[in-house]
This record gives structure tokens, sequence and C-alpha cells, in this order.
């Protein structure tokens, strides 16, 4: 074999110095190809320098040869000049031929890459996308290097930038045909793809590579390795940046959220995502529920509800604004609460996050934050006191109808003094003879007994009134009874039990301390 390649003529005289030779190991680390590479050019050699050269086995075959100095200095019958004979007429290979040598240099890209096979070979299939597609690209020299295949870059002309009425950007044309055929490239070699065109990264200004990118991206398997998902990370960060260069023009508010979902697998860094976030929160107004409902991904939940927080924020934020679109934002929002509720891993601070996020005025009613409240409670029973209260703050209980105020109060899941708030709020839609803070029958004012506040009418009703005034008020005189007449037996229960503590330990108590109903 060292007849045929300098590199082991090198290494064997060497070896020969060396004292007891016949104990040397001759290590050839990190061969092209592996054990296949080795034995392939084990048998070029074997064969007196001959070896028949495809397609499929060019590739490897150049690597070795460059790997080993297989070159016309070591023999004139050499390696590295019959596989450049045979690479000559890469330009002249079908577009089958092409994608199948490039898919041959995964295994090795590095020294394929160093040797300057790959930009060979993309050379030679930007040729043949151009020839048979609307592609148009234009030679850029290079003074960088002198090998006639290696002197011309290639980069998009002027007009294959998106047109007003150019393809969708989630679909492809038939003139897109290569989307498909270069779905089977590794990463690796689709970045270098897009780098010999210049437009990596910040560079891209091609809707069509744009809709390429997230097309490939879309083919790619969503559970990978972190390792494996930052090999997609650069291809994500352009697919992106396209994405925000063209904006709304070319994306709806749903083709966002789909763009987000696709590239949040990819490891797509932070800057890019701040783009598209903010791109996306400009329009939130215009999401439907189903596009908010985005996978939790690696928080805790089942959806990612941090996001959805900043999109608001974003929105609010924005320097045009206008009070019908934030109210269709507020509808959209409480819908959206009621949604997630259920999520057994959505905890009281971030429920709040999500309904305090907008401001007072995006909301004329706030029966839907009350709906989404009761979802929440229903979902989570084993809530105490206090985190029941926590969770109505949201409430802007002046902004609840008539209905829901008496559906909260009727509600075993609200804690008791909501009720009595929500109630209460009610006394201004109702006329100035109807229920008033007034004096209780044991001549307390405002309060009963046991220290409650009460509604109730004192001075009768006027002649006048409807008879959906009189329901109204009588409603309101019984929901707000039944609350006292609750709280008082419990009350009577506390004492019950103090009683019974004391006499099985013969220690007078106070009070009961055990788990009693939520009105005590």
């Amino acid at each position: 074999m060292s007849a045929f390649s300098g590199r082991l003529k090198k290494i064997i005289r060497k070896q020969k110095r060396k004292p007891q030779i016949e104990d040397s190991i001759i290590e050839l680390n990190d061969f092209p190809g592996g054990p296949d590479g080795f034995e392939q050019v084990s048998r070029f050699c074997y064969s007196h320098g001959r070896v028949e050269i495809t397609v499929s086995n060019v590739s490897l075959l150049y690597c070795c040869a460059f790997f080993l100095g297989m070159t016309e200095k070591a023999s004139t019958n050499n390696l590295l000049k019959q596989t450049e004979n045979f690479l000559e007429g890469m330009f002249y290979w079908s577009w089958n031929d092409i994608i199948m040598s490039l898919r041959s240099c995964e295994p090795f890209f590095s020294y394929a890459d160093s040797y300057g096979l790959i930009q060979k070979l993309i050379f030679a299939l930007l040729a043949k996308i151009a020839q048979n597609s609307d592609m148009n690209f234009m030679a850029s020299s290079s003074s960088s290097s002198s090998s006639p295949e290696t002197s011309f870059g290639f980069r998009f002309s002027s007009t294959s930038k998106a047109s007003p009425g150019s393809t969708s950007p989630c679909t492809k044309s038939g003139k897109d045909w290569w989307f498909d055929e270069l779905t089977s490239l590794s990463p690796k070699i689709v970045e270098k793809i897009i780098k010999n065109l210049g437009a990596y990264g910040s560079q891209n200004n091609s809707f069509t590579l744009t809709r390429f990118l997230l097309h490939y991206l879309k083919t790619r398997p969503q559970g990978s390795s972190p390792s494996s998902k930052s090999e997609y990370s650069g291809l994500a960060d352009t697919a992106v940046h396209g994405v925000i260069l063209v904006g709304k023009t070319r994306f709806s508010c749903r083709k966002l959220f789909w763009v987000l979902r696709l590239v949040s697998g990819f490891s797509l860094s932070k800057d890019y995502r701040a783009g598209l976030e903010r791109l996306i929160g400009e329009d939130l107004d215009e999401a439907t529920v189903d596009d908010l409902l985005v996978s939790g991904h690696n928080n805790k939940g089942v959806y990612d509800v941090n996001l959805v927080i900043r999109l608001i924020r974003v929105f609010v934020n924005g320097e045009e604004m206008n009070s019908q679109k934030m109210k269709k934002l507020g509808r959209l929002i409480d819908k959206y609460l009621r949604e997630i509720s259920p999520d057994q891993n959505l905890n009281i601070s971030k429920f709040l996050a999500v309904a305090e996020s907008l401001p007072d005025s995006a909301r004329d009613c706030f029966d839907g934050v009350y709906r989404a409240i009761d979802f929440y409670l229903q979902s989570h029973p084993t809530l105490s006191f206090e985190d029941r209260s926590k969770l109505c703050r949201c409430l802007n209980y002046e902004k609840l109808s008539f209905e829901a105020s008496k559906e909260l109060a009727k509600n075993p899941r609200i804690p008791p003094n909501i009720s009595v708030q929500a109630l209460i709020s009610q006394q201004s839609k109702v006329p100035q003879n109807g229920i008033l803070y007034q004096t209780t029958p044991n001549g307390s004012h405002g309060k009963n007994s046991y220290g409650h506040m009460v509604l109730f009418n004192d001075n009768g009703m006027d002649s006048s009134s409807s008879e959906g005034t009189e329901n109204m008020k009588f409603n309101l005189q019984k929901m707000q009874w039944r609350v006292v007449e609750l709280e008082k037996a419990c009350k009577e229960m506390k004492g019950q039990m103090s009683k019974l503590v004391s006499h099985n330990t013969g220690i007078s108590t106070p009070f009961y301390n055990g788990t009693l109903p939520r009105f005590c």
C-alpha cells in the first residue's frame, strides 16, 4: 500500500528507525469512512492501481486518497488523479447522482468539506436547480481561491425576493420541486448550501429560501436529543430572520404561530425568538384560542403560559392601540383562561398573571373571568380558603352581570366574603328605594348579630316599581340571608365541637381548631 501512498511511506520510514520493528503498530486515526474506506483503498492498491469508480463511491475514494497522500508524487497511477477526473464530469450528472454523492459524504463530512468536495457538489446542485426552476442565481468572484470550481459562488439575484402574488409561505408550488428532494440531506449539508448562497443568518433576504427552510424543518424529527437539535439552530435562525423580514405582509397571525411551534423545537436563539414573539404579539387580537394553546415543552404544565403572558405584554405595550382591538383580545384571553384551567400544574399565580396582564378597560364584562375561575376551582378541589380568595382578586365585581353575581353567590366553591362583595356591588344597579345598607332586625346598623354586612329593604317598595326589579331585590335578599344562616350554623357547630373536646379531655377550650365547613 505504501507504493501508492505518500503518507504511509513516511510513516514506515519513521518506524524503520525504531528498534524492535517486529512489534511496531501503525495507527491511522479517524480514517475517512472507517474500515469501509480502508478496505476500498486496499483493493485499489492490491489491484495494481485499478478500481471501479462510481457516483456512490467516488466521494469516499477521493477523501481517502487525499488523506493518504495518494498523489502523482507517490505513484503515476494514483487514486487522487483518477477520482478528480471522474468528478470533473459532475456538472453532467443527473440530479439523483448529485444527491447520492452528497449523502455519501455525511459519515466523513469534515474531510469532504475541508478537501473542497462538498462545495464542488453544491455548485453542481445549484446549477441543476437554476436550470429547472425559477430560482435566479448570480456568480460572485472569490479571491480566496484560484481553483476554477471554487472561484465562483452563487447568490440570489434581486428577482428572487418575494413578490405580492407569490406562493403561500407554508406551501410549495410545482416549481419548488427541489424542496422535497433536499429534505434527505443532513443539516450540515443544507447549512453549507445556504452559506454558499450568501443567505445564512441575517443575510437571508430570500422568501423562497425561507419557505424551503420551514419546509425542511417541518420534516425533521421533533423528539431529537438536545445535541442533535442544536445542529438545526442556525437553520432555524435563518428561517426566522426571513419570516421577520417579510412579516405581516406574507404571514398571518395563525401562520406565525405555526412558525413559532415549528422552530421552538430546534434551539432557536434568544434574539430571534424575541423578534418572532414581537411580530406575533403586535397582532395578538387576530389569534384564536387554538393558536394560544402552545405546548409547554420543557415548562411545567400542559401549555406554555409564559409565552402567552409575554405576547400579551407586547400587545398592551404597543404604540398603536385602540379600544376595540383591546376588548377583542380581552374576550380571547377569557376563553384561553377557561381552556387552561383544568391543567393540574397551573398554579394560582400563573392563572392570575394571565388574567391581570390586561388592563381593566379590556373587559366590559368580567363574566368570562368568573367562568374561568369556576372551572379552575372545579379542577383544583383541594385549594385552601386563602387560595380561593386570592384567585378571585382578579374579578371586578362592578363589571359582573347580575346573573353571574347571582350564580357566584350560590356557588359553594366561592368563599363567602367574595359572595358578599359581589352582591354589594350590585347595589348600584338597583333603584335607590331598593336594596341598601340598612339597620338589621336586631337594631345593629348595617351588620347582623354575627357581625356580617347584609342587604335588605326597610321602607317598602314603590308601587310603580317593575316586577323585574322586585324579583331582583328579592333574590339579592334571599342569597344574602342564606350566607348569614350558613355562617350562623357553622358558629353553632364550633360551639358543639368545643364542648365535645372539653368533655373528652377534661380541658376547657375556647374554640375548636379542627376542620370546619368553609363558612366558619
